[in-house]
């Protein structure tokens, strides 16, 4: 091989390292899903997959729980973040924070405590 062509692979090796952007997460918590049992997630548990996103929305008006978060998947509520574990998604949320969610486990199991849980991360933007 010739200089020009070593140069050539070696720069072009290189352009994805350079031009790619490396996505990170923190990882808050990872909770069951509260009050499945209440809302549309018994009847979308057959889509549900593992992996699958979660949408969290704030609800400060909640006369339950002034920290609720309400836990989504595809438009549709399927419950809440625990009371006992919501105050610092809450805390981000009222702050403006993006958060993300996603389904990390499906049980068939009679507890509705124990059929989904989650885990809420904190995106880090590359500089």
């Amino acid at each position: 091989m010739t200089r020009l062509a070593w140069l050539l692979l070696a720069w072009a090796w290189s352009l994805p390292l350079y031009a790619a952007q490396i996505a990170a997460h923190i990882l808050l918590q990872d909770s069951p899903l509260a009050g499945f049992q209440y809302h549309a997630g018994k009847t979308l548990w057959p889509q549900m997959k593992v992996g699958d996103t979660l949408v969290l929305v704030r609800e400060p008006d909640n006369p339950h729980d002034a920290r609720a978060v309400r836990v989504e998947w595809r438009g549709r509520m399927i419950g809440y973040v625990p009371r006992r574990e919501n105050s610092a998604a809450a805390r981000l949320l009222d702050q403006g924070q993006a958060l993300t969610a996603r389904i990390v486990r499906l049980a068939d199991v009679r507890d509705p405590w124990s059929r989904v849980r989650f885990e809420i991360l904190i995106p880090v933007q590359p500089d």
